[in-house]
């Protein structure tokens, strides 16, 4: 976790859309020379943990927020994902599609090149497979190396106020053949914490999640030590994430089994006045540790993975080398494409940042706000200026929202 290899003065050959060599000394022969000017080459980052498909903003929960109200009490008052839930019911597909592109292209800009995606403001058969659709478009427009994830389990619909044993029915029994049907989702997420589902509910899901082939991935002990990590770990989950409430045994769990990568999001803590994850005591035990943006309308609401890299700095008391692979190679093991990005590897996608000339790697999360990238590449492709490129010519905010 603390080692970040490096090669002074060095060049990098991309050929198509892969790294082919990187190496020291003469140049090799290239159609096309680009002069990094002093400045690093670097792997874009990976973010496994996003909502990024969903409708408007909750911009009016930041007052609340501000005036003192916790994550769970916005909740308890019908707010929060719920909120998010019924905006996204009431936007077509295309609009959110839009939208949702507008927030891709931003962190494409800002240097990321693999994406994890979860629905869950649907709540709703019909909604989630609209946002999974949302996602799949994605996928099919953007260059980025895209995962979308089955998040049903995110909160019970409106429709099921007082009746959780009756959604998790209509997520095992109506929600999870559609989504496999139509081949929506490359992972299945349960949101296992207090107030949410239990570990009981949440292996209902995933054991109905693997017969449809999913693997998962698992919101656990956001707001309490909930038992999710453990139902997690059991039924061979690639993540578990969130983690600002874990113990030894959560630890303990995690170290055993080996394969599952502990995710932790501390612009979720930052935003939401939420506890810091035990990052220092995941990683002097042992573990890994990945660190994604959570971006959300609710208590993330930013894909910004160097403000992420800073605050795994500044607030969980990592080194510079640490929170980078944080946020590199581990999250892209944490969604699956770690043959394909997180790290400038021959055969591995030419996904990169080139930085403006910085006086240090340290000086990336100590400077936070200072722009430090010049171009950006994703697939080989110079992603600097895509204004045009990508976004439907459409603006998604209106008067009254």
């Amino acid at each position: 976790m603390d080692k970040v290899e490096s090669v002074k003065n060095g060049w990098l050959l991309i050929e198509g859309e892969r790294i082919a060599d990187f190496g020291t000394g003469p140049l090799p022969a290239a159609d096309r020379t680009i002069d990094a000017d002093g400045g690093f080459v670097l792997p874009s980052f990976c973010d496994s943990h996003t909502h990024i498909v969903y409708a408007g903003c909750r911009d009016g929960e930041f007052r609340d927020k501000i005036k003192g109200l916790s994550y769970e009490e916005i909740a308890t008052r019908g707010g929060g994902i719920l909120n998010s839930a019924d905006l996204l019911h009431d936007t077509s597909e295309d609009d959110l599609y839009r939208q949702s592109m507008e927030r891709a292209v931003e962190v494409m800009r800002m240097g990321t090149g693999c994406l994890e995606i979860k629905s869950g403001y649907g709540l709703t058969t019909e909604d989630e497979l609209k946002m999974l659709r949302v996602i799949r478009r994605m996928k099919e427009a953007l260059p980025m190396e895209i995962r979308s994830t089955f998040l049903g389990a995110h909160a019970t619909g409106r429709a099921y106020t007082g009746r959780q044993t009756e959604y998790v029915d209509l997520v095992c029994r109506e929600m999870l053949p559609r989504v496999a049907d139509e081949g929506l989702a490359d992972f299945v997420d349960v949101f296992c914490d207090k107030g949410f589902f239990t570990p009981d509910e949440t292996a209902r899901i995933l054991e109905t999640a693997a017969r449809y082939g999913l693997r998962p991935k698992i919101h656990a002990n956001e707001l309490a030590v909930s038992g999710g990590v453990q139902v997690g770990v059991r039924y061979n989950a690639l993540s578990t994430d969130h983690l600002e409430q874990t113990t030894e045994a959560e630890i303990e769990v995690l170290k055993k089994a080996g394969k599952t990568m502990p995710v932790m999001l501390p612009g979720a803590s930052f935003f939401s006045n939420l506890p810091f994850g035990n990052a220092r005591g995941f990683i002097d035990s042992g573990l890994p540790l990945a660190l994604a943006s959570d971006y959300n309308p609710g208590s993330s609401p930013s894909g910004n993975m160097r403000f992420v890299m800073a605050l795994g700095c500044i607030r969980m008391r990592l080194s510079p080398e640490e929170a980078f692979n944080a946020c590199t190679i581990n999250g892209a093991y944490a969604m699956g494409t770690e043959a394909a990005g997180g790290s400038i590897t021959r055969g591995k996608r030419a996904d990169i940042i080139i930085t403006k000339p910085l006086p240090s790697f340290a000086f990336i999360p100590y400077s936070h706000q200072t722009p430090f990238i010049s171009r950006v590449f994703v697939k080989g492709s110079d992603m600097t200026d895509i204004s045009d490129r990508f976004l439907p010519k459409c603006q998604y905010f209106t008067a009254g929202h």
